[in-house]
């Protein structure tokens, strides 16, 4: 792009650009009126590992629940683990003791994303404030949607039939039974990708067609709230199970698919829980930038994915919908090297020019050098919003279709997940994106902190302990 539009869009994001302090709640006022009455909002991380990614998510969090009443906090998480979680914040398990306790169930890889400080806390806060609600469907919970858990999710299913229904549990043990040949889901996917077997998708169906029609008989009947949920929990459970098997049957082909199932069905567990909770409930969605920015306005469209935030935005219309995107030009992030290895504590590179992160970085520079300083300068933190569901005359101001306008070229930008390669950033962590329709706002952080596990790992407080003083010039 011509060094004439990069100085323009600098001069707007100065002018349009709202500062963002840490702690300082009111910061978040003008994200809160753009989201309006909008009944879904996802709020995404550019790592799996950023403290200010997770504490401005959790904190704009805390103002949704309290202010525009959400009910329902879905997140990027296996469905057991969090239930986990649901149930100790609503005041049903009195089983665990604290919140790292509640966190317990979090075992596979990677457990830092979510037993982590931050989360720790916020779940602390959101018991103490459900113990507030009186009303039971009125108390906020906390929900994994993701598809992972298909060993867990069977057993969960087998528990629950064999409280409430001995013989459907027979039979769904004995379905069930054909994922025991395999060790792994891994080993599973492998042999169903080989046709070294028949695979198990008749068997998950066959209890996932059970369980949804004894839910429905359940519903029709005068029970309580809590044998609802937990008829519920056990039905999300089967279609795990179902969903999962279809994942790993398919996880060895290469290509979209497997990432078009996983999004799709975090889509649909969210539109199970709206229903359940009732026809008024709000959603807010934990997920990382590609999961909730519309993938219709990166490259994943040219590779024929789906996401979470164009699903989200075709099924609830977009002036229901907002979603808040992150980006960091430098810091460090808790990562690891390879899937299944402990975290580690690694240093952010610069982000690349011609990247939507360094152009950000360079407007935030930009103010610095002014001699009466822009209020970017401060704390390093902004956000522009491109979007908005409010008709408040004051918040069309906030907008610029000009910045929008140049946000539109494309770009690249960096996405971090659970994995950070530092030496091949560009073709790992890259990709193409429209910001200004891929993202309602943007929040910019210039240099991010790992975020800390609740488990130190001796190499993650090594590799800290080694990293050079933050006063080190990263700029030069």
């Amino acid at each position: 792009m011509p060094n004439q539009s990069n100085e323009r869009a600098i001069q707007l994001i100065s002018q349009y650009a709202k500062q963002l302090r840490p702690k300082v709640n009111s910061d978040f006022d003008s994200i809160l009126s753009a989201i309006g009455d909008a009944k879904v909002v996802m709020i995404g991380e550019a790592s799996h590992g950023t403290y200010e990614f997770y504490e401005n998510r959790a904190e704009l969090t805390k103002r949704l629940i309290k202010e525009k009443g959400f009910t329902i906090l879905a997140c990027e998480a296996d469905w057991p683990c969090a239930w986990k979680v649901n149930q100790w914040v609503k005041g049903v398990s009195t089983n665990e003791k604290n919140a790292e306790e509640a966190l317990g169930e979090f075992l596979r890889f990677p457990r830092w994303m979510w037993r982590n400080t931050v989360v720790q806390e916020f779940i602390t806060w959101l018991k103490a404030h459900n113990e507030t609600v009186k009303d039971k469907k009125q108390k906020t919970g906390f929900y994994g949607i993701d598809l992972y858990s298909l060993q867990s999710s069977r057993e969960e299913v087998i528990k629950y039939l064999e409280k409430v229904d001995g013989e459907l549990a027979k039979r769904a043990k004995k379905c069930y039974g054909c994922f025991d040949r395999y060790p792994t889901e891994e080993s599973y996917g492998y042999n169903s990708a080989l046709a070294l077997s028949h695979g198990c998708e008749k068997e998950a169906i066959a209890v996932l067609k059970a369980m949804l029609a004894k839910h429905a008989n359940l519903m029709s009947q005068n029970k309580s709230q809590d044998d609802y949920d937990e008829s519920f929990y056990a039905m999300e459970n089967a279609k795990i199970v179902r969903e999962a098997e279809k994942y790993y049957r398919h996880m060895f082909e290469g290509g979209e698919i497997t990432w078009n199932i996983r999004d799709t069905h975090m889509v649909e567990c969210l539109q199970d829980l709206l229903k359940h909770i009732g026809d008024d409930a709000k959603a807010v969605i934990w997920a990382h930038n590609s999961h909730i920015g519309d993938g219709f306005e990166t490259q994943s469209k040219r590779a024929k994915e789906v996401n979470i935030g164009q699903l989200v935005r075709q099924r609830f219309g977009l002036e229901n919908t907002f979603n808040i995107g992150f980006t960091t030009f430098t810091g460090t992030v808790t990562a690891a090297d390879n899937w299944d290895m402990d975290p580690d504590f690694k240093r952010v590179k610069p982000s690349l020019k011609h990247s939507h992160e360094y152009l950000l970085h360079e407007a935030l520079i930009a103010g610095e050098t002014k001699e009466t300083k822009s209020h970017l300068a401060s704390d390093g933190q902004y956000y522009l919003l491109f979007r908005s569901n409010s008709r408040q005359s004051n918040d069309a101001n906030s907008i610029s279709k000009e910045l929008n306008d140049l946000f539109y070229t494309t770009r690249l930008e960096r996405a971090i997940g659970v994995i950070y390669r530092p030496n091949t950033e560009r073709p790992s962590h890259y990709f193409d994106a429209h910001l200004s329709t891929q993202f309602d706002c943007v929040i910019h952080i210039e240099t991010t902190k790992a975020l800390e596990p609740l488990e130190m790992h001796p190499q993650w407080v090594k590799s800290r302990n080694d990293q050079v003083p933050d006063t080190f010039p990263m700029n030069v």
